[in-house]
């Protein structure tokens, strides 16, 4: 029987009707049977069907408070989780399944502040920011296991910057953007009670989910975080 996988989606200014089914071929190239969705109300259901299904976050669902330029789609895309289904994934997690939160998953659940305790970080308002869409080079961390093998790599994407990080987070690539200096932690795996994380900020589109390199990582990433080994299941 193959291990369950769920990916909540959807949201704002990202292509995820067409990167989302990207990433469930990723995960199923690695034996996961995948189930992609944008109604919270299924992940719910998976997670209570299988309390070892993978949970994915591949979203950008939040409040949609912070400023009155988002007024205008705040009918239709404004999302607050609610405490029971936060109780049940935190309770998810913390029992040992793994979770992976792919770039906006940081923004997302904005007024549910254990879940940046879950992912290991979280976009700060007022701080966190992000050039435009354009080159980012990705540097992997040698000392890491999810690195162990690869080269650091090149895409098109956003550079997540001033993420607020958990000193507790092991992290597995920095990235810059063009016109930048400074190298920000970009993707990193975390601990939360008895489960494994894995947040990694880039993943806009289909395109940067494919590129060869973070496509690698992302399917290491999941077998990693269900506690599975990593060898020629996952090589390109």
């Amino acid at each position: 029987m193959k291990p369950a996988a769920v990916v909540f989606s959807g949201g704002i200014g990202h292509p995820f009707p067409q990167s989302a089914p990207v990433l469930g071929q990723l995960l199923a190239s690695v034996g996961f049977d995948v189930h992609v969705t944008c109604e919270l109300e299924s992940v719910i259901a998976a997670i209570e069907r299988d309390p070892t299904a993978l949970l994915v976050v591949y979203a950008l669902r939040w409040g949609m408070t912070q400023h009155e330029k988002y007024a205008p789609d705040r009918a239709q895309w404004a999302f607050s989780i609610p405490d029971p289904a936060r109780r049940k994934i935190e309770t998810h997690v913390a029992n040992g399944a793994g979770l992976m939160g792919l770039h906006t998953a940081s923004i997302c659940f904005d007024d549910w502040p254990q879940w940046g305790e879950l992912l290991g970080g979280r976009w700060h308002w007022g701080q966190s920011f992000h050039p435009p869409l354009g080159t980012v080079t990705a540097t992997l961390r040698a000392d890491h296991p999810l690195a162990a093998g690869l080269q650091g790599f090149t895409l098109t994407d956003e550079a997540y910057s001033a993420l607020e990080v958990s000193p507790a987070v092991q992290l597995v690539a920095t990235v810059r953007a063009p016109d930048s200096t400074r190298d920000e932690p970009a993707i990193w795996t975390h601990r939360y009670g008895r489960g494994r994380v894995f947040y990694d900020s880039l993943g806009h589109d289909a395109e940067s989910l494919g590129e060869l390199t973070h496509a690698r990582l992302l399917r290491r990433a999941a077998l990693w975080v269900t506690g599975r080994t990593f060898g020629a299941q996952e090589s390109i």
